[in-house]
């Protein structure tokens, strides 16, 4: 019996050993590694912070920002994408950010990117973000290899610039859709105040719904919530930290 206990004990501290080892490399050990390379390679970036990165400044910097009022001729990019802006500034274009314990690479080289988006093969999508985008619909955001080639094969003659002008009255209807309850809503001095989010959310969808299915963003507007708020959900989930064995 006490052989048996010994087994069993023993079975039970390698098992700790194995998880305390594989939450620390995941943790700690990996990023830090992967942090060591990307400087060799005369990258800069923030030091990883254990487990979550720079994702706590990444969200307070994009609250901040949606919190305040925008002007026509204010530079966008500090308002949609105020920590990477920040990055940029602070530590130039060959530069990363943390993600949890994943860094992100910036790349502004055009030809770099030509290259990520077409070595399919050598580029490969985490795992995480492929499961997630399974959950809303596969394509060539979530396929691979040979497989991704192929649909983006197929799906490039549909971005040609000749097929891209036949469009141009839809979004002009689209458009002109928005102008028009805009209008409607001015004060008799001509002036109003408006969050406009809504009725460019709505813009998109409706110009998608003209081109690809000849009809209004009103005939399939339950779909298009719908999927809205799911696509919401994942995102929230994909920026959640998860800790193994907390939940």
């Amino acid at each position: 019996m006490e052989f048996v206990h010994q087994i069993f004990a023993t079975a039970f501290i390698s098992v700790v050993l194995l998880y305390t080892w594989r939450i620390l490399n995941w943790a700690y050990i990996s990023p830090k590694r992967l942090e060591r390379l990307l400087r060799k390679q005369g990258l800069k970036g923030n030091s990883y912070r254990l487990v979550s990165g720079d994702l706590k400044e990444l969200l307070k910097m994009a609250e901040e920002a949606k919190s305040k009022p925008i002007n026509l001729d204010d530079d966008i990019k500090p308002r949609v994408m105020a920590f990477i802006d920040k990055t940029f500034q602070k530590y130039g274009n060959e530069s990363f950010f943390w993600i949890g314990p994943r860094p992100s690479v910036i790349i502004t080289d055009p030809e770099l990117i030509k290259e990520v988006m077409t070595k399919s093969y050598l580029y490969q999508k985490p795992k995480n973000s492929k499961i997630l985008t399974k959950l809303l619909a596969e394509g060539v955001t979530s396929y691979e290899g040979d497989k991704w080639a192929s649909h983006r094969k197929i799906i490039n003659p549909a971005f040609h610039l000749e097929k891209l002008k036949m469009m141009i009255p839809a979004f002009c209807l689209s458009c002109d859709d928005v102008l028009n309850k805009w209008e409607k809503s001015l004060s008799p001095e001509g002036t109003c105040e408006m969050d406009v989010w809504p009725y460019l959310q709505n813009l998109s969808s409706d110009a998608i719904s003209r081109t690809a299915f000849g009809s209004s963003y009103q005939e399939g507007k339950r779909i298009f919530k719908l999927q809205r708020e799911q696509a919401e959900n994942i995102v929230k989930a994909s920026w959640s930290i998860f800790i193994p064995g907390w939940r």
